[in-house]
């Protein structure tokens, strides 16, 4: 645990815990170093309810654990019915969704995670036969934000074996996970081989130890990367960017590309980087002066003049309006809302578009755009009630505010808290260039 710090004195920890004998061994683990600090762990089960024994083994783990004196809640996920397609994929985001979600009501920053040595070999194997770069082969990190929660992976030199004798000294049983045998999947495929790469040397124990070398190699570029950013790119909250294309120029290509990646992601609001091959063609116009305008990765790229460019969300692929309840929400995968205070009627968050941007600047001459190009305007968060235009935030403009129950002025920029894409684009959460 002690490369992955600094952690509080009395520390809080969330421990993942599905019930197989990886995580369990994590909770007992993490259990234990919490104690020797005077804080304490939780575990935390999700029921996807994709299996018709998921509730059961969800109670099972909670009687493990309470009878451990650790606490445990089971999380539970209602799977859409209207697509089965890409299941497992929206299984493991929903997953970590309700997990980050629970520490941050809870005010736990550190979520622990169980992959171990074994996982981190099998992910390095998966990443190279889809023919990764350097982000990709260097696997999970041990360290990573992930929606306002540290991700933390304490086990990835540890094999699979301790975690399972430590079990059975403690006299422990365990789940076992069907799909773990299921060579429908490629990772099972994979496993299915490291006997046979072991004997040729490639163990499980050099495969993870590539991949950590590889991180520190990825975390070494990723400093670059941010001096890049910081010394050439000046960026907005409102969500755009002016870059100094002379600069990315001038930079190692690698670092210019992750820096160019980066940013796409953040102000274009995408979980992923763009595919390698179009990031490269963009970047070699962009640095060539740029030409006329470009889209990529739901961001527009506009030439500004000699040596710059603007970088923008793309206004028809903004997501639709959100309604915002109690919890904080995302929208559009750059702006994060938290309501500081409940409003009687529905409140949403959607783009300010078009129109209401028009109507908004003709009803007010004296509204102040500052450094906003006309074409983000439209993309700005706006808030809506049942009256229609409530507020836009990053313009300081709302509607007249009416009177409280006490006579005092409600504001209902003071009810919302709105934040921009430039906490993504500083910590690089969930920043792979495959």
């Amino acid at each position: 645990m002690k490369p992955l710090g600094p952690f509080a004195a009395s520390p809080h920890l969330a421990v993942a815990v599905s019930g197989g004998a990886d995580s369990l061994a994590l909770a007992l683990l993490a259990d234990a170093w919490a104690r020797r600090r005077g804080g304490r762990a939780t575990a935390l089960t999700v029921d996807h309810g994709l299996r018709p024994e998921a509730a059961a083994e969800a109670r099972q783990v909670a009687r493990w654990l309470r009878a451990a004196g650790i606490a445990h809640r089971t999380l539970r996920w209602h799977a859409p019915s209207v697509s089965r397609a890409n299941l497992q994929a929206r299984a493991r985001e929903a997953r970590y969704g309700l997990l980050t979600a629970w520490c941050r009501d809870h005010g736990v920053v550190d979520l622990l995670i169980a992959h171990h040595r074994e996982d981190q070999a099998e992910t390095f194997l998966l990443r190279l036969a889809r023919g990764s770069g350097l982000d990709g082969l260097a696997a999970m990190a041990p360290v990573a934000p992930r929606d306002g929660v540290r991700l933390l992976r304490p086990l990835l030199a540890v094999p699979k074996a301790a975690l399972i004798a430590l079990l059975k000294r403690r006299k422990q049983a365990w789940i076992e996970d069907p799909s773990n045998l299921n060579p429908a999947y490629a990772r099972v495929r994979l496993r299915a081989l490291l006997p046979a790469l072991a004997a040729e040397g490639l163990t499980a124990e050099r495969l993870a130890a590539t991949a950590t070398r590889l991180g520190q190699a990825r975390a070494a570029l990723a400093e670059s990367c941010a001096a890049l950013l910081d010394r050439s790119v000046a960026a907005d909250d409102a969500g755009f960017a002016r870059l100094d294309t002379a600069a990315f120029a001038a930079a190692p290509r690698e670092v210019a590309l992750r820096a160019l990646a980066r940013l796409l992601v953040s102000f274009g609001g995408q979980d992923y980087t763009p595919r390698y091959d179009r990031l490269c063609r963009l970047a070699d116009e962009l640095f060539a002066g740029l030409p006329g305008g470009r889209t990529l990765a739901g961001c527009r790229i506009l030439p500004q003049g000699t040596g710059q460019a603007l970088i923008l969300r793309e206004a028809r692929a903004l997501a639709p309006a959100l309604a915002i309840g109690r919890a904080p929400v995302t929208w559009d995968g750059r702006f994060t809302i938290a309501p500081r205070r409940s409003r009687r009627g529905a409140v949403t968050i959607g783009a300010l578009g078009e129109s209401d941007g028009q109507a908004l600047r003709g009803a007010e001459p004296a509204l102040e755009l500052g450094a906003l190009p006309r074409l983000a305007l439209p993309t700005l968060p706006a808030l809506r009630d049942a009256a229609g235009l409530l507020a836009v935030p990053h313009l300081g403009w709302q509607r007249r505010a009416r009177p409280g129950r006490k006579g005092q002025a409600v504001d209902p920029l003071d009810d919302y808290l709105v934040t921009g894409p430039l906490v993504k684009l500083r910590n690089g959460a969930g920043f792979t260039l495959v």
